[in-house]
């Protein structure tokens, strides 16, 4: 009977480490399908946003040489990103360091 009962035992915890095993990997595999579908996301909005940059720099210069188009068009970007790191910084009060030492008093 006790021989039933381990080989019982063990054919449960190798059963359910088999599903665990498969869960983990279907996670993983959602995980990476996920992280693949974000990467094609940025990369696509990227791809836009050069296509919009050239977009304004051609319409630039029909009226202006194209050297200051290209310029003007330079420094829109570098303010729109000087605007996008800013707002990322956390706006809340900072947290203070820990102290060096115990407690004063203790």
């Amino acid at each position: 009977m006790e021989r039933l009962d381990q080989r019982l035992t063990e054919q449960v915890a190798g059963a359910v480490r088999d599903a665990v095993r498969d869960e983990m990997r279907g996670v993983v595999n959602r995980r990476r399908r996920t992280a693949a579908l974000y990467a094609g996301s940025a990369l696509s909005a990227l791809y836009a946003g050069a296509a919009a940059a050239v977009a304004l720099g051609l319409a630039l210069a029909l009226a202006l040489p194209s050297w200051a188009a290209a310029l003007i068009v330079a420094a829109l970007l570098g303010v729109v990103a000087f605007v996008l790191r800013r707002a990322a910084r956390p706006t809340g009060p900072e947290i203070p360091p820990m102290p060096a030492g115990p407690p004063p008093g203790a």
